[in-house]
Protein backbone atom coordinates (compact mmCIF):
# COMPACT_ATOMS: atom_id res chain seq x y z
CA UNK A 1 0.00 0.00 0.00
CA UNK A 2 1.22 3.48 -0.91
CA UNK A 3 0.89 6.62 1.25
CA UNK A 4 2.43 10.10 1.16
CA UNK A 5 3.30 12.51 3.98
CA UNK A 6 4.63 16.04 3.41
CA UNK A 7 7.80 17.10 5.17
CA UNK A 8 10.51 19.66 4.36
CA UNK A 9 14.24 20.18 4.13
CA UNK A 10 16.73 23.03 3.72
CA UNK A 11 18.65 24.56 0.86
CA UNK A 12 20.84 27.21 2.43
CA UNK A 13 18.56 29.34 4.63
CA UNK A 14 15.52 28.54 2.51
CA UNK A 15 13.18 25.64 3.06
CA UNK A 16 11.54 23.44 0.43
CA UNK A 17 8.88 20.77 0.68
CA UNK A 18 9.76 17.08 0.49
CA UNK A 19 7.22 14.37 -0.27
CA UNK A 20 7.88 11.33 1.92
CA UNK A 21 6.45 8.46 -0.15
CA UNK A 22 6.01 5.17 1.69
CA UNK A 23 5.10 1.80 0.21
CA UNK A 24 4.49 -1.28 2.38
CA UNK A 25 4.02 -4.48 0.39
CA UNK A 26 4.30 -8.22 0.72
CA UNK A 27 7.70 -9.78 0.17
CA UNK A 28 10.98 -10.42 1.90
CA UNK A 29 11.15 -8.12 4.97
CA UNK A 30 13.31 -5.08 4.22
CA UNK A 31 13.45 -1.34 4.87
CA UNK A 32 14.92 0.76 2.02
CA UNK A 33 15.43 4.52 1.93
CA UNK A 34 15.95 6.20 -1.44
CA UNK A 35 16.00 9.82 -2.67
CA UNK A 36 19.61 10.84 -1.91
CA UNK A 37 19.47 10.55 1.92
CA UNK A 38 22.66 11.10 3.90
CA UNK A 39 23.83 8.87 6.75
CA UNK A 40 21.74 10.69 9.39
CA UNK A 41 18.58 9.95 7.41
CA UNK A 42 19.56 6.34 6.75
CA UNK A 43 19.86 5.87 10.50
CA UNK A 44 16.19 6.82 10.73
CA UNK A 45 15.38 3.22 9.81
CA UNK A 46 16.30 1.93 13.26
CA UNK A 47 14.92 4.97 15.10
CA UNK A 48 11.55 4.61 13.40
CA UNK A 49 11.40 0.83 13.84
CA UNK A 50 12.22 0.99 17.56
CA UNK A 51 10.04 4.02 18.38
CA UNK A 52 6.98 2.44 16.69
CA UNK A 53 7.57 -0.79 18.63
CA UNK A 54 7.90 1.13 21.93
CA UNK A 55 4.61 2.91 21.19
CA UNK A 56 2.88 -0.48 21.55
CA UNK A 57 2.28 -0.86 17.81
CA UNK A 58 3.43 -3.98 15.95
CA UNK A 59 5.93 -2.92 13.32
CA UNK A 60 5.15 -4.50 9.93
CA UNK A 61 7.76 -7.06 8.89
CA UNK A 62 7.19 -6.54 5.18
CA UNK A 63 8.93 -4.91 2.26
CA UNK A 64 9.07 -1.21 3.11
CA UNK A 65 10.30 1.37 0.61
CA UNK A 66 10.60 5.08 1.44
CA UNK A 67 11.33 7.69 -1.23
CA UNK A 68 12.21 11.32 -0.47
CA UNK A 69 11.07 13.43 -3.40
CA UNK A 70 12.55 15.37 -5.18
CA UNK A 71 14.98 12.48 -5.48
CA UNK A 72 17.75 14.44 -7.23
CA UNK A 73 18.51 16.73 -4.24
CA UNK A 74 20.83 15.62 -1.42
CA UNK A 75 19.07 15.61 1.95
CA UNK A 76 20.35 15.53 5.51
CA UNK A 77 19.07 15.83 9.04
CA UNK A 78 16.60 14.07 11.30
CA UNK A 79 13.49 15.97 10.12
CA UNK A 80 12.09 12.90 8.36
CA UNK A 81 11.82 10.48 11.32
CA UNK A 82 8.23 11.44 12.18
CA UNK A 83 6.88 11.64 8.59
CA UNK A 84 8.43 8.23 7.77
CA UNK A 85 6.84 6.71 10.86
CA UNK A 86 3.42 8.24 10.03
CA UNK A 87 3.68 7.05 6.43
CA UNK A 88 4.25 3.47 7.61
CA UNK A 89 1.42 3.70 10.15
CA UNK A 90 -0.92 5.04 7.46
CA UNK A 91 -0.02 2.09 5.20
CA UNK A 92 -0.96 -0.45 7.90
CA UNK A 93 -4.15 1.38 8.86
CA UNK A 94 -3.11 2.71 12.27
CA UNK A 95 -3.85 6.36 11.36
CA UNK A 96 -6.27 8.15 9.02
CA UNK A 97 -4.22 9.53 6.15
CA UNK A 98 -6.86 12.06 5.06
CA UNK A 99 -6.26 14.01 8.27
CA UNK A 100 -2.71 14.71 7.08
CA UNK A 101 -3.82 16.60 3.98
CA UNK A 102 -2.11 20.00 3.69
CA UNK A 103 -0.21 19.27 6.90
CA UNK A 104 3.53 19.65 7.27
CA UNK A 105 5.20 17.02 9.47
CA UNK A 106 8.64 17.44 11.03
CA UNK A 107 10.38 15.81 13.96
CA UNK A 108 13.14 13.57 15.22
CA UNK A 109 12.15 10.41 17.07
CA UNK A 110 13.96 8.95 20.06
CA UNK A 111 13.94 5.21 20.64
CA UNK A 112 11.11 5.47 23.17
CA UNK A 113 8.90 7.45 20.79
CA UNK A 114 9.58 10.94 22.17
CA UNK A 115 9.80 13.85 19.74
CA UNK A 116 12.96 15.93 19.79
CA UNK A 117 13.70 19.42 18.52
CA UNK A 118 14.94 19.90 14.94
CA UNK A 119 16.96 22.77 13.50
CA UNK A 120 15.81 25.00 10.65
CA UNK A 121 12.11 24.88 11.56
CA UNK A 122 11.50 28.54 10.64
CA UNK A 123 12.48 28.47 6.91
CA UNK A 124 10.73 25.11 6.45
CA UNK A 125 7.53 26.46 8.00
CA UNK A 126 7.81 29.53 5.80
CA UNK A 127 8.03 27.32 2.69
CA UNK A 128 4.96 25.35 3.73
CA UNK A 129 2.97 28.51 4.41
CA UNK A 130 3.80 29.86 0.94
CA UNK A 131 2.52 26.59 -0.56
CA UNK A 132 -0.82 26.97 1.18
CA UNK A 133 -0.39 24.47 4.01
CA UNK A 134 -2.76 25.12 6.88
CA UNK A 135 -1.22 23.17 9.76
CA UNK A 136 1.97 21.51 10.92
CA UNK A 137 2.91 18.79 13.37
CA UNK A 138 6.20 19.52 15.14
CA UNK A 139 7.98 18.80 18.45
CA UNK A 140 6.88 20.93 21.41
CA UNK A 141 10.36 22.43 21.73
CA UNK A 142 9.98 24.07 18.29
CA UNK A 143 6.69 25.83 19.05
CA UNK A 144 8.18 29.21 20.05
CA UNK A 145 10.22 29.46 16.87
CA UNK A 146 7.39 28.18 14.65
CA UNK A 147 5.01 30.80 16.10
CA UNK A 148 6.79 33.45 14.05
CA UNK A 149 4.99 32.19 10.93
CA UNK A 150 1.42 33.45 10.75
CA UNK A 151 -1.36 31.74 8.86
CA UNK A 152 -0.50 28.16 9.78
CA UNK A 153 -1.81 26.20 12.79
CA UNK A 154 0.77 24.59 15.06
CA UNK A 155 0.26 21.13 16.51
CA UNK A 156 2.94 20.53 19.12
CA UNK A 157 3.44 17.00 20.40
CA UNK A 158 5.90 15.47 22.83
CA UNK A 159 5.78 11.88 21.55
CA UNK A 160 4.55 9.64 18.75
CA UNK A 161 1.51 8.49 20.74
CA UNK A 162 0.21 12.08 20.95
CA UNK A 163 0.62 12.54 17.20
CA UNK A 164 -1.30 9.33 16.48
CA UNK A 165 -4.08 10.39 18.87
CA UNK A 166 -4.32 13.83 17.23
CA UNK A 167 -4.50 12.44 13.68
CA UNK A 168 -7.18 9.94 14.69
CA UNK A 169 -9.21 12.66 16.41
CA UNK A 170 -8.67 11.24 19.89
CA UNK A 171 -6.80 14.22 21.34
CA UNK A 172 -6.16 17.89 20.67
CA UNK A 173 -2.61 19.09 21.12
CA UNK A 174 -2.68 22.33 19.18
CA UNK A 175 -0.73 24.97 21.05
CA UNK A 176 -1.55 28.64 21.37
CA UNK A 177 0.82 30.78 19.37
CA UNK A 178 2.95 33.28 21.20
CA UNK A 179 2.36 36.94 20.42
CA UNK A 180 5.70 37.22 18.70
CA UNK A 181 5.56 40.82 17.55
CA UNK A 182 4.56 42.06 21.01
CA UNK A 183 7.31 40.06 22.65
CA UNK A 184 9.68 41.21 19.93
CA UNK A 185 9.14 44.86 20.84
CA UNK A 186 9.50 44.15 24.57
CA UNK A 187 12.80 42.32 24.13
CA UNK A 188 14.28 45.01 21.92
CA UNK A 189 14.28 47.68 24.62
CA UNK A 190 16.32 45.70 27.12
CA UNK A 191 19.55 47.57 27.88
CA UNK A 192 22.99 46.47 26.74
CA UNK A 193 25.66 45.30 29.16
CA UNK A 194 28.40 47.52 27.70
CA UNK A 195 28.02 51.29 27.54
CA UNK A 196 30.26 54.09 26.29
CA UNK A 197 29.60 56.03 29.50
CA UNK A 198 32.10 53.72 31.20
CA UNK A 199 34.88 54.53 28.70
CA UNK A 200 37.17 57.30 29.93
CA UNK A 201 39.08 59.27 27.31
CA UNK A 202 39.63 57.99 23.74
CA UNK A 203 37.29 60.67 22.37
CA UNK A 204 38.73 60.40 18.85
CA UNK A 205 38.13 56.63 18.78
CA UNK A 206 34.59 57.01 20.10
CA UNK A 207 33.92 59.62 17.43
CA UNK A 208 35.22 57.27 14.73
CA UNK A 209 33.07 54.42 16.06
CA UNK A 210 30.01 56.69 16.04
CA UNK A 211 30.69 57.55 12.40
CA UNK A 212 31.14 53.84 11.67
CA UNK A 213 27.85 52.94 13.33
CA UNK A 214 26.05 55.79 11.57
CA UNK A 215 27.02 54.43 8.14
CA UNK A 216 27.73 50.76 9.08
CA UNK A 217 31.37 51.21 8.02
CA UNK A 218 34.14 48.71 8.73
CA UNK A 219 36.77 49.75 11.29
CA UNK A 220 40.25 48.70 12.37
CA UNK A 221 41.51 50.03 15.73
CA UNK A 222 45.28 50.07 16.22
CA UNK A 223 46.86 50.68 19.59
CA UNK A 224 48.97 49.40 22.44
CA UNK A 225 47.70 46.81 24.96
CA UNK A 226 45.30 48.20 27.55
CA UNK A 227 44.18 51.18 25.50
CA UNK A 228 40.55 50.01 25.51
CA UNK A 229 40.23 48.64 21.97
CA UNK A 230 38.26 45.53 22.91
CA UNK A 231 36.02 47.28 25.44
CA UNK A 232 35.07 49.99 22.95
CA UNK A 233 34.35 47.42 20.25
CA UNK A 234 31.99 45.59 22.62
CA UNK A 235 30.11 48.86 23.20
CA UNK A 236 29.21 49.24 19.51
CA UNK A 237 25.96 47.18 19.68
CA UNK A 238 24.69 49.65 22.30
CA UNK A 239 24.66 52.48 19.72
CA UNK A 240 23.28 50.55 16.75
CA UNK A 241 19.60 50.99 15.78
CA UNK A 242 17.07 48.32 16.66
CA UNK A 243 16.39 45.51 14.26
CA UNK A 244 13.26 45.73 12.17
CA UNK A 245 10.93 42.72 12.28
CA UNK A 246 12.03 41.78 8.75
CA UNK A 247 15.74 41.95 9.65
CA UNK A 248 15.11 39.92 12.80
CA UNK A 249 13.24 37.29 10.77
CA UNK A 250 16.14 36.94 8.32
CA UNK A 251 18.71 36.61 11.12
CA UNK A 252 16.53 34.09 12.93
CA UNK A 253 16.40 31.93 9.81
CA UNK A 254 20.20 31.80 9.76
CA UNK A 255 20.43 30.92 13.46
CA UNK A 256 17.68 28.34 13.07
CA UNK A 257 19.52 26.58 10.23
CA UNK A 258 22.78 26.71 12.19
CA UNK A 259 21.15 25.25 15.31
CA UNK A 260 22.01 28.35 17.35
CA UNK A 261 18.53 29.08 18.70
CA UNK A 262 18.21 28.82 22.47
CA UNK A 263 15.50 26.78 24.14
CA UNK A 264 12.07 28.44 23.78
CA UNK A 265 13.62 31.34 21.86
CA UNK A 266 11.28 32.64 19.17
CA UNK A 267 13.41 35.26 17.41
CA UNK A 268 16.78 36.99 17.46
CA UNK A 269 15.82 40.48 18.61
CA UNK A 270 19.22 42.16 18.98
CA UNK A 271 21.87 42.75 16.36
CA UNK A 272 24.39 39.89 16.52
CA UNK A 273 27.85 40.52 17.96
CA UNK A 274 30.16 37.66 16.99
CA UNK A 275 33.69 37.54 18.38
CA UNK A 276 35.43 34.32 17.26
CA UNK A 277 38.78 33.34 18.78
CA UNK A 278 41.87 33.82 16.60
CA UNK A 279 42.31 30.03 16.35
CA UNK A 280 39.12 29.76 14.26
CA UNK A 281 39.35 27.74 11.05
CA UNK A 282 38.43 28.99 7.61
CA UNK A 283 35.42 26.67 7.49
CA UNK A 284 34.11 27.89 10.85
CA UNK A 285 34.45 31.52 9.71
CA UNK A 286 32.85 31.24 6.28
CA UNK A 287 30.70 28.16 6.75
CA UNK A 288 31.09 24.71 5.26
CA UNK A 289 30.55 20.99 5.47
CA UNK A 290 29.45 18.41 2.91
CA UNK A 291 26.16 20.31 2.83
CA UNK A 292 27.43 23.78 3.86
CA UNK A 293 26.15 25.38 7.05
CA UNK A 294 26.44 29.09 7.99
CA UNK A 295 29.72 30.29 9.48
CA UNK A 296 30.55 33.21 11.75
CA UNK A 297 30.28 35.81 8.97
CA UNK A 298 26.69 34.73 8.29
CA UNK A 299 25.85 34.54 12.00
CA UNK A 300 27.01 38.18 12.18
CA UNK A 301 24.52 39.20 9.45
CA UNK A 302 23.02 42.66 10.14
CA UNK A 303 25.30 42.93 13.15
CA UNK A 304 28.98 43.09 14.11
CA UNK A 305 31.83 40.69 13.44
CA UNK A 306 34.64 41.53 15.86
CA UNK A 307 38.11 40.13 15.19
CA UNK A 308 40.27 40.85 18.22
CA UNK A 309 44.07 40.76 17.67
CA UNK A 310 43.67 40.60 13.88
CA UNK A 311 47.28 39.60 13.01
CA UNK A 312 46.98 36.56 15.30
CA UNK A 313 44.43 35.01 12.94
CA UNK A 314 45.81 32.76 10.22
CA UNK A 315 46.37 34.87 7.13
CA UNK A 316 44.53 32.39 4.91
CA UNK A 317 41.52 32.68 7.23
CA UNK A 318 41.13 36.45 7.25
CA UNK A 319 41.84 36.75 3.53
CA UNK A 320 38.55 34.96 2.78
CA UNK A 321 36.78 38.07 4.12
CA UNK A 322 37.60 39.99 0.95
CA UNK A 323 34.67 38.77 -1.15
CA UNK A 324 32.00 38.92 1.59
CA UNK A 325 33.05 42.50 2.46
CA UNK A 326 32.40 43.50 -1.15
CA UNK A 327 29.30 41.41 -1.94
CA UNK A 328 27.63 41.10 1.50
CA UNK A 329 27.17 37.38 0.90
CA UNK A 330 29.24 34.21 0.77
CA UNK A 331 28.88 31.43 -1.79
CA UNK A 332 29.96 27.95 -0.70
CA UNK A 333 30.41 25.41 -3.47
CA UNK A 334 30.72 21.66 -3.07
CA UNK A 335 30.73 18.86 -5.63
CA UNK A 336 26.95 18.36 -5.50
CA UNK A 337 25.65 21.69 -4.24
CA UNK A 338 26.34 25.42 -4.21
CA UNK A 339 24.73 27.59 -1.54
CA UNK A 340 24.76 31.32 -0.90
CA UNK A 341 24.40 32.68 2.63
CA UNK A 342 23.90 36.37 3.52
CA UNK A 343 26.89 38.06 5.15
CA UNK A 344 26.04 41.75 5.47
CA UNK A 345 27.99 42.59 8.61
CA UNK A 346 29.96 45.44 10.12
CA UNK A 347 33.60 44.35 10.53
CA UNK A 348 35.42 45.67 13.60
CA UNK A 349 39.07 44.68 14.01
CA UNK A 350 41.57 45.49 16.71
CA UNK A 351 45.30 44.95 16.60
CA UNK A 352 48.57 45.83 18.25
CA UNK A 353 51.15 47.66 16.13
CA UNK A 354 53.82 45.01 16.79
CA UNK A 355 54.29 41.67 18.62
CA UNK A 356 55.06 43.34 21.96
CA UNK A 357 52.40 46.00 21.33
CA UNK A 358 54.34 49.20 22.06
CA UNK A 359 55.67 50.39 18.70
CA UNK A 360 56.40 53.25 17.89
CA UNK A 361 57.37 53.96 21.51
CA UNK A 362 61.08 53.09 21.22
CA UNK A 363 61.51 53.25 25.00
CA UNK A 364 59.21 50.29 25.53
CA UNK A 365 59.12 48.46 22.19
CA UNK A 366 61.48 45.45 22.12
CA UNK A 367 60.70 44.34 18.54
CA UNK A 368 63.15 44.47 15.64
CA UNK A 369 62.14 46.15 12.37
CA UNK A 370 61.87 42.71 10.74
CA UNK A 371 59.55 41.44 13.47
CA UNK A 372 57.33 44.49 13.09
CA UNK A 373 57.28 44.12 9.32
CA UNK A 374 56.37 40.44 9.50
CA UNK A 375 53.70 41.07 12.13
CA UNK A 376 51.96 43.85 10.21
CA UNK A 377 52.43 41.89 6.98
CA UNK A 378 49.93 39.31 8.26
CA UNK A 379 47.24 41.85 7.38
CA UNK A 380 47.34 42.34 3.62
CA UNK A 381 46.93 45.64 1.82
CA UNK A 382 43.83 44.49 -0.13
CA UNK A 383 42.07 43.59 3.12
CA UNK A 384 42.99 46.89 4.79
CA UNK A 385 41.79 48.69 1.68
CA UNK A 386 38.33 47.24 2.25
CA UNK A 387 38.15 48.68 5.77
CA UNK A 388 36.71 52.18 5.66
CA UNK A 389 38.04 53.62 8.92
CA UNK A 390 41.53 53.18 10.41
CA UNK A 391 41.88 54.74 13.86
CA UNK A 392 44.59 54.81 16.52
CA UNK A 393 43.80 54.18 20.19
CA UNK A 394 46.47 56.08 22.12
CA UNK A 395 47.61 55.40 25.66
CA UNK A 396 45.08 56.71 28.19
CA UNK A 397 46.43 59.33 30.56
CA UNK A 398 45.95 58.93 34.32
CA UNK A 399 43.84 62.08 34.58
CA UNK A 400 41.32 60.58 32.18
CA UNK A 401 41.14 57.23 33.97
CA UNK A 402 40.69 58.85 37.39
CA UNK A 403 37.94 61.27 36.32
CA UNK A 404 34.84 60.90 38.48
CA UNK A 405 32.39 62.03 35.81
CA UNK A 406 30.83 59.68 33.29
CA UNK A 407 31.44 59.91 29.56
CA UNK A 408 28.58 60.42 27.13
CA UNK A 409 26.08 57.59 27.40
CA UNK A 410 25.48 55.15 24.58
CA UNK A 411 21.81 56.12 24.61
CA UNK A 412 22.69 59.68 23.57
CA UNK A 413 25.08 58.54 20.85
CA UNK A 414 22.49 56.08 19.62
CA UNK A 415 19.92 58.84 19.09
CA UNK A 416 22.29 60.55 16.65
CA UNK A 417 23.06 57.27 14.91
CA UNK A 418 19.36 56.46 14.48
CA UNK A 419 18.71 59.94 13.09
CA UNK A 420 21.52 59.48 10.56
CA UNK A 421 20.13 56.10 9.54
CA UNK A 422 16.74 57.69 8.92
CA UNK A 423 18.37 60.25 6.61
CA UNK A 424 20.04 57.46 4.64
CA UNK A 425 16.82 55.43 4.47
CA UNK A 426 14.95 58.37 2.93
CA UNK A 427 17.70 59.06 0.41
CA UNK A 428 18.72 55.60 -0.77
CA UNK A 429 15.73 54.02 -2.49
CA UNK A 430 17.47 52.46 -5.50
CA UNK A 431 19.19 49.52 -3.81
CA UNK A 432 18.71 46.58 -1.44
CA UNK A 433 20.20 48.40 1.56
CA UNK A 434 20.21 51.97 2.80
CA UNK A 435 23.55 52.31 4.60
CA UNK A 436 26.23 54.56 3.14
CA UNK A 437 28.78 51.76 3.54
CA UNK A 438 26.87 49.71 0.96
CA UNK A 439 26.75 52.35 -1.78
CA UNK A 440 27.80 51.04 -5.19
CA UNK A 441 29.71 53.07 -7.78
CA UNK A 442 26.63 54.52 -9.47
CA UNK A 443 25.15 55.49 -6.09
CA UNK A 444 28.43 57.10 -5.03
CA UNK A 445 28.40 59.20 -8.22
CA UNK A 446 24.79 60.15 -7.47
CA UNK A 447 24.87 60.84 -3.73
CA UNK A 448 28.51 61.75 -3.03
CA UNK A 449 29.20 64.56 -5.47
CA UNK A 450 31.79 67.07 -4.31
CA UNK A 451 33.17 70.30 -5.73
CA UNK A 452 35.38 73.24 -4.97
CA UNK A 453 37.63 73.00 -1.93
CA UNK A 454 36.41 69.50 -1.06
CA UNK A 455 37.32 68.21 -4.52
CA UNK A 456 40.75 69.81 -4.39
CA UNK A 457 41.39 68.34 -0.95
CA UNK A 458 40.61 64.76 -1.93
CA UNK A 459 42.59 65.17 -5.15
CA UNK A 460 45.70 66.15 -3.18
CA UNK A 461 45.19 63.27 -0.77
CA UNK A 462 44.75 60.81 -3.64
CA UNK A 463 48.03 61.87 -5.22
CA UNK A 464 50.17 62.33 -2.10
CA UNK A 465 48.97 59.26 -0.19
CA UNK A 466 48.89 56.98 -3.21
CA UNK A 467 45.30 55.94 -2.57
CA UNK A 468 43.58 53.27 -4.64
CA UNK A 469 40.29 53.80 -6.44
CA UNK A 470 38.62 51.69 -3.74
CA UNK A 471 40.09 53.89 -0.98
CA UNK A 472 38.88 57.00 -2.87
CA UNK A 473 35.33 55.67 -2.97
CA UNK A 474 35.43 54.65 0.68
CA UNK A 475 36.57 58.13 1.69
CA UNK A 476 33.58 59.55 -0.18
CA UNK A 477 31.20 57.14 1.58
CA UNK A 478 32.57 57.99 5.02
CA UNK A 479 32.39 61.72 4.18
CA UNK A 480 28.76 61.23 3.13
CA UNK A 481 28.04 59.71 6.53
CA UNK A 482 29.78 62.56 8.38
CA UNK A 483 27.75 65.08 6.36
CA UNK A 484 24.54 63.18 7.17
CA UNK A 485 25.38 63.34 10.87
CA UNK A 486 25.37 67.13 10.51
CA UNK A 487 22.22 67.00 8.34
CA UNK A 488 24.17 68.58 5.48
CA UNK A 489 23.00 67.98 1.91
CA UNK A 490 26.44 68.78 0.50
CA UNK A 491 29.71 67.11 1.38
CA UNK A 492 32.03 69.91 2.46
CA UNK A 493 35.80 70.19 2.85
CA UNK A 494 35.64 69.52 6.60
CA UNK A 495 33.73 66.28 5.97
CA UNK A 496 36.32 65.17 3.42
CA UNK A 497 39.16 66.14 5.76
CA UNK A 498 37.81 64.02 8.60
CA UNK A 499 37.20 61.07 6.26
CA UNK A 500 40.77 61.33 4.92
CA UNK A 501 42.12 61.34 8.47
CA UNK A 502 40.56 57.93 8.98
CA UNK A 503 42.70 56.57 6.14
CA UNK A 504 46.01 58.05 7.30
CA UNK A 505 46.31 57.60 11.07
CA UNK A 506 47.43 53.99 10.65
CA UNK A 507 50.16 54.78 8.14
CA UNK A 508 52.81 55.51 10.75
CA UNK A 509 52.73 51.81 11.63
CA UNK A 510 53.39 50.65 8.05
CA UNK A 511 56.70 52.48 7.66
CA UNK A 512 58.95 49.42 7.34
Amino acid sequence: MYKKVTSASLRGIDGYLVAVEVDVSEGFPSFNLVGLPDSSIKEAIERVRTSVKNTSITFPYKRITVNLSPADVKKEGSYFDLPIALGILACIGEIQEENLEKTLVLGELSLNGELRKVNGILPMMEAACKEGYKSCIIPCENIAEASVIEGIAIVGASNLSEVIAYINGQGIFEKDKQTIKTGFQEEIFKSHENNFKDIMGQESVKRALEVAAAGMHNVVIIGEPGSGKTVMAKCIPSILPDLSFEESFEITKIYSVAGQMKKNQAMIVKRPFRSPHHTISQTALTGGGSIPKPGEISLAHKGVLFLDELPEFQKSVIEVLRQPLEDNEITLSRSKISLTYPADFMLICSMNPCPCGYYPDNNRCTCTPLQIKNYLGKVSGPLLDRIDIHITANKIEFDKISEARESEKSEEIRKRVVKTHQIQRKRITDGLGYFNAGLNISQINKYCRIKGEALELIKNAFEKLGLSARAYHRILKVARTIADMEESEEIGAKHIAEAISYRTLDRKYWTY
